[in-house]
């Protein structure tokens, strides 16, 4: 589950945590409970970052489409 502090992470933050995050795990030299928790923080960090972009996606998609849209209106416009 998302932790309100998570929720209030810009992408850009999240993503620099999650590099961290994955860096540390390459690197090893944790015991096994640390990699683990390491893990979990990753999995939170990845969740927020595809909020994130998926909301992103969002607004790009809502911005074409209004674009696509007064294209069409224009088009017509010009038709009559």
């Amino acid at each position: 589950m998302t932790s309100k502090t998570d929720e209030a992470l810009g992408y850009e933050q999240a993503r620099d945590e999650l590099i961290d995050v994955v860096r540390r795990l390459e690197a090893g030299g944790t015991t096994l409970e640390e990699s683990l928790a390491l893990w979990e923080r990753g999995e939170e960090l990845a969740k927020v970052c595809r909020r994130w972009l998926e909301g992103a996606r969002a607004r790009l998609n809502a911005a074409l489409a209004e674009e696509e849209e007064q294209a069409d209106r224009g088009e017509a416009e010009a038709a009559e």
